[in-house]
């Protein structure tokens, strides 16, 4: 995030000297349904570095989609998570499943 300017530093302290009463607020009326509202949207999952071994090509392949390519890779972990989580019986069929109910 970029450093605030001085004007802008000068009109945040203008606008937390003033009381609450003082403030105009005619054009931005009050919110009265939300039914539309969402929930957690904006929330952001705290981050945590970490060391990981990947196999050469998956790293190619990763930063072959130009910069930012670990927020790439943690998107791509997230949705297996999401896929892989959502109940232990919707598990996901694979040749080894197939080999035991035969």
């Amino acid at each position: 995030m970029k450093k605030l300017t001085k004007g802008q530093k000068r009109q945040i302290a203008n606008v937390a000297a003033k009381k609450d009463t003082d403030i105009d607020l005619s054009e931005m009326p009050e919110v009265i349904d939300w039914t539309g509202a969402e929930i957690g949207k904006y929330q952001r999952p705290a981050k945590k570095p970490v060391t990981m071994r990947l196999d050469a090509d998956v790293l190619e392949w990763l930063k072959s989609y130009g910069a930012h390519y670990q927020t790439k890779a943690n998107m791509l972990l997230r949705h297996a998570m999401t896929q892989t989580t959502r109940g232990a019986a919707r598990r996901p069929i694979t040749n080894a499943t197939k080999d035991r109910s035969a």
